[in-house]
Order: structure tokens, then C-alpha cells, then sequence
């Protein structure tokens, strides 16, 4: 979303945008429209200051979405 970089499916977080609303979808398999972050903390960064999460899925997707995307990317960071 951040960077267009294009690398493997299982480096980076993929948000879903469905019925239900914006979300992370950890399986990789939840159906609706899809983007991804890369694994870079220049990305998140990018992400949160400029909303994309916004801009891609056209929505107004809320801090609580932030604040989840960055707590899970922080998480894998970790691990």
C-alpha cells in the first residue's frame, strides 16, 4: 500500500475491506477487496501519517483500524 513494492505474500499484512468493515486478515483467505503492507517501518509509518488505508479501500476506516494495523505490525517485529 505504502511503498508498491511487489515481495511474498507472507512478508506482509494484508487489510481486508468486506461487508463487515476494514480489518487484518490473518489467514489470508477472507473474502473482499485486499491490500497489503510490506514488513518496513518506513511503510507503517506512510500508512498512519497519510490514512491510506482511507484513500485505498475509499472509506473512512477510523483510528481504532490504525491502531490495530500498528499493534499487529509492531507484534511481528517482535516475534
Amino acid at each position: 500500500m505504502a511503498c508498491r513494492e511487489r515481495k511474498n505474500k507472507r512478508e506482509m499484512l494484508r487489510i481486508v475491506k468486506n461487508e463487515s468493515g476494514v480489518h487484518l486478515d490473518f489467514s489470508g483467505k477472507a473474502e473482499g477487496r485486499g491490500a497489503y503492507l510490506c514488513d518496513s517501518e518506513e511503510c507503517l509509518k506512510k500508512l498512519l501519517r497519510y490514512k491510506l488505508v482511507n484513500k485505498t479501500f475509499s472509506c473512512d476506516a477510523g483510528a481504532e483500524v490504525y491502531r490495530r494495523i500498528e499493534e499487529e505490525f509492531r507484534g511481528r517485529k517482535q516475534d
